[in-house]
């Protein structure tokens, strides 16, 4: 089973965009979800501060800014 994390930070538009996609994706492919937040993280901020939200998918990173449904879907399962 993939394993998907979501990097994000409180307050950000588009990581509840990407958070609401891999939901709808979850609702039809099972994977199991973790929404780290990198408020208050120096390394996390550094790696992922300006590119958030940033999508893995089993330790690879698949997304940054904007997650593709079909793409998520498409990994999730292989």
């Amino acid at each position: 089973m993939a394993h998907v994390v979501l990097y994000s930070r409180p307050g950000c538009h588009l990581c509840d965009v990407a958070r609401g996609t891999i939901a709808e994706v979850g609702r039809r492919d099972a994977f199991t979800f973790e929404e780290v937040s990198i408020e208050g993280d120096d390394a996390l901020e550094y790696a992922y501060g300006i590119r958030i939200p940033v999508v893995l998918v089993d330790g690879a990173e698949a997304f940054e800014i904007e997650v593709d449904r079909d793409r998520l879907r498409a990994l999730v399962r292989s």
